[in-house]
């Protein structure tokens, strides 16, 4: 984590020419276990005694030959051998390309992508499998809005927020954080540094499911969430209800539209994908007597596109970096996420 640190401080100097004026605590939390989301990749190789359930080797499309996983949840990494024996046994076991798990607070889901159609035999192979396992088992016959629960039929995920009481409900094909525990810590040192006040009007960009969004409403804040993804934004409405929460959620592409026609925002909460967030704060009100946003929060899952922005925040936009600082969200790989906090 020390070298994680390190890397982030190396490309604020080096890219933004940037340097925090003080660097955050490392966040810690548990280091096995701990990936609640996985794509495995399946294929059937007889000269390899059948079929192989697992990662994809590195810079290959050979799939390796997992007996266990540390880091996915005990659960899982113990039933991969059954799923092995469970694909092998289909009566289409060399057209299931791909198991994709994901974990919740309540439950498991086993999403198993199909390129032809089940027959009721392997319908109920499957069924045993998710009774026997203590999984839920998901089909997806086609991309990503096919997949649909088999077994249980009313099969729902969630995961809790308990420092702001808010439970988030998402299918197991939408993105969410890897690594809940993380994200917990993570959401409750955002919201922090951002500070929001009752009525304050904060925007979440890239707002997802409302991760952010949600404890932000519960702090009283008057929060507008934007997202790209309008099956996101249609589950944010949704948890918005569920949690008898007021926010407004918009489609927005980020990339390319400006949100300041919905502005003037007090704060700023960004957590883009990897690409970052360039056009967006290139769009933002300039220098130093521009009156909106007075504070941001970034949180970033590559350094490097957050140094870039970071430069032009403070180079060209009037703000200042005040901290920033790592999480260990994804441990024992090179990926850094990183948090850092900007006031004008």
């Amino acid at each position: 984590m020390a070298a994680k640190q390190r890397w982030l401080e190396e490309n604020f100097a080096r890219i933004g020419k940037v340097q925090p004026e003080t660097m955050l605590p490392i966040v810690l939390g548990q280091e096995w276990g701990y990936r609640n989301r996985a794509r495995l990749s399946v294929r059937r190789v007889p000269k390899k005694g059948g079929v192989l359930v697992g990662f994809r080797e590195r810079r290959s499309t050979y799939v390796a030959d997992m007996q266990e996983c540390p880091v996915l949840p005990t659960k899982i990494s113990n039933l991969l051998p059954a799923l092995k024996r469970l694909v092998e046994d289909l009566s289409i076991n060399e057209r299931v390309p791909q198991i994709e798990v994901a974990a919740g607070d309540d439950a498991t889901v086993l999403v198993f992508r199909h390129l032809l159609p089940l027959t009721p035999a392997d319908l109920e192979k499957l069924k045993a499998f998710a009774g026997a396992g203590q999984v839920h088992v998901w089909l997806q016959p086609g991309g990503p809005d096919s997949a649909h629960p088999l077994e249980p039929a009313d099969s729902t995920l969630h995961y809790e927020l308990p420092e702001f009481g808010v439970r988030i409900a998402f299918r197991p094909t939408e993105f969410t954080q890897v690594n809940f525990a993380m994200n917990r810590l993570l959401v409750g040192k955002a919201i922090r540094l951002l500070d929001p006040q009752p009525g304050e009007r904060v925007a979440d960009l890239f707002c997802g499911l409302g991760n952010f969004s949600l404890p932000l409403a519960a702090r009283g804040a008057r929060v507008i969430g934007f997202e790209g993804s309008a099956a996101l934004i249609e589950r944010a409405r949704q948890n918005a209800l569920a949690n008898n929460l007021v926010a407004q959620f918009e489609v927005l592409d980020l990339f390319k539209g400006s949100f300041a026609s919905f502005g003037p925002f007090d704060k700023l909460l960004i957590d883009p994908p990897r690409e970052g967030a360039v056009e967006l704060v290139k769009s933002l009100p300039e220098g130093e007597k521009a009156a909106w946003p007075r504070r941001i929060v970034y949180v970033s899952c590559d350094p490097a596109t957050l140094a870039r922005d970071a430069g032009i925040l403070v180079h060209t936009k009037g703000f200042r970096l005040v901290s920033a600082g790592v999480v260990n969200m994804f441990p024992h790989t090179a990926h850094v996420e990183s948090i850092a906090l900007f006031e004008r």
